[in-house]
């Protein structure tokens, strides 16, 4: 099991690393690592936030991807980017897969690439509860609302799988549950919508995910990269206990000391759950250090510090 001493003095190169994920792990490593990132930087604000982190960016469109000004000679790649709107698979696909696919040509001589992928590959379980494990049948987990997002990540894990044999690449494919810290991810938006009195909006009861904070993810990462083989490893990159969003709504409200407020608008053909078995993960990384109410409740302290009730009502699980 690697430490995170693992990552020190190396050259990494992040994707999309003004993102909830990335932006909190690259302005980590940057502090012991020369950290690149790549990115589309519409926004000016956000790239000045990146290299204000310490963190060299140019600007890289992976739809049309222009690597002629970055470098080969990286020790670790960190694709995180991802385009997840809309409902065009084509554009979709030629984004996350192809992309996908050009830029590990490009970085075939890492000692180890992490793919970012996400629990949403999996094909529905009828059961809310069901944990998905990595070996689990794959399909379109995301009708009706993001139509074009499930293919197109089933399509980039192929394209990172091709790429791992074909180039000899060390890649994890990691299958993203429910990551969250301050700058966002689902059980911090549940807690603002319970903070702003709006109710939280979901398909089932319960509907559980996997919660895990940004400490694990960056604690995590360096034995997720000495996992990395050929052909790929495929882990679900979750937290340890599952969690229903109504006991995060309850668990938020009561910090809040406001009511918790969640309806159900069942989504036909989506997951009704996205709760994971983390096995796989477990044996590769050791245990989460953070719990997911621990976690949560020090995302709101920063969020709302004038807010806070004095008191934890329990929540329960589910």
């Amino acid at each position: 099991m690697a430490s995170s001493s693992t990552l020190q003095g190396r050259k990494i190169l992040v994707t999309g690393p003004a993102g909830q994920i990335a932006f909190p792990l690259a302005r980590s490593l940057a502090l012991f690592n020369e950290v690149w990132g790549i990115a589309r930087f519409s926004d000016p604000a956000q790239r000045r936030e990146v290299e204000d982190a310490g963190i060299r960016t140019l600007a890289v469109d992976l739809q049309q991807p222009d690597f002629s000004d970055l470098p080969r000679d990286f020790t670790h790649l960190l694709h995180l980017a991802a385009s997840v709107e809309g409902s065009d698979c084509d554009q979709a696909i030629t984004t996350n897969a192809e992309g996908t696919g050009l830029l590990l040509s490009h970085c075939r001589n890492v000692e180890a690439a992490l793919i970012m992928s996400t629990v949403a590959v999996y094909k529905p379980h009828p059961d809310p509860r069901h944990a998905y494990s990595e070996t689990d049948p794959l399909g379109d987990a995301m009708l009706p609302g993001m139509t074009a997002y499930s293919v197109a990540k089933i399509a980039q894990e192929a394209v990172a799988r091709y790429c791992a044999r074909e180039f000899g690449i060390p890649v994890t494919l990691a299958r993203m549950g429910a990551s969250y810290g301050p700058r966002g991810g689902l059980p911090t938006l549940v807690a603002q919508a319970m903070a702003e009195g709006r109710p939280w909006i979901t398909r089932s009861d319960p509907c559980p995910y996997n919660p895990i904070h940004d400490d694990d993810l960056l604690a995590q990462l360096p034995a997720l990269l000495d996992a990395a083989s050929v052909p790929a490893t495929i882990v679900n990159w979750a937290g340890d206990d599952m969690v229903s969003v109504q006991d995060m709504a309850a668990y938020a409200g009561s910090l809040l000391g406001l009511p918790a407020r969640v309806e159900i608008a069942p989504a036909p053909g989506a997951q009704p759950g996205s709760g994971v078995d983390n096995a796989r993960r477990l044996a590769i990384t050791g245990p989460c250090r953070v719990p997911w109410r621990e976690g949560l409740r020090r995302v709101m302290m920063q969020l709302y510090p004038g807010r806070m009730s004095s008191h934890d009502a329990p929540a329960s699980q589910g």
